[in-house]
């Protein structure tokens, strides 16, 4: 297998959170907040020598808008690129929305992970590109558990993800 080179990361609720009754561009919402542990989870992949980008579905925000409200968390600086939805006139699950990701990135769809808690959009979307997947269940209590058959890495925090990428490829449980 190839050796993962670079992660994509969902948007909101993977890397930041979709606040309830906020609404228009996440820049402007009066409070804004990183998932736990999302800052160091960064760091430390760029350290193990990961390209990390954004890959999101948003419709409200462009890529700069986006970038702005990364920055009020800190992590902007961490995201080499952002595609997303709006701009590429594609959005996740399409294989194409995928294909623009990885030609953006030039990297083959066995070199990029993504990373989100949406099991359509961000780990079956990956996943049929040819990606690997990894699906974020930081609020298991209210997700359905893996379907029957899939084999799928999933992780509870973020935190996780340095330990996984420096091993990858995982050991599936069975």
């Amino acid at each position: 297998m190839t050796r993962i080179r670079a992660v994509l990361f969902d948007w909101g609720n993977t890397l930041m959170r979709d606040l309830p009754g906020q609404h228009g561009p996440m820049r402007d919402w009066p409070h804004v907040e990183a998932l736990p542990g999302a800052p160091e989870a960064l760091e430390a992949l760029r350290a193990q020598g990961l390209r990390l980008a954004l890959a999101t579905n948003a419709a409200d925000s462009g890529p700069a808008d986006i970038r702005a409200a990364l920055a009020r968390c800190g992590l902007s600086a961490a995201l080499e690129q952002i595609f997303c939805a709006r701009e590429l006139g594609l959005a996740k699950p399409a294989r194409a929305f995928y294909g623009a990701c990885l030609a953006g990135l030039d990297l083959p769809a066995e070199a990029v992970a993504m990373v989100g808690d949406d099991w359509h959009g961000d780990v079956q979307g990956a996943l049929h590109a040819g990606l690997a997947a990894v699906w974020l269940q930081a609020r298991r209590s209210l997700l359905p558990p893996v379907p029957d058959g899939a084999c799928v890495t999933t992780i509870a925090a973020l935190g996780e993800l340095p330990e996984l990428f420096m091993h990858w490829p995982p050991v599936q449980d069975d």
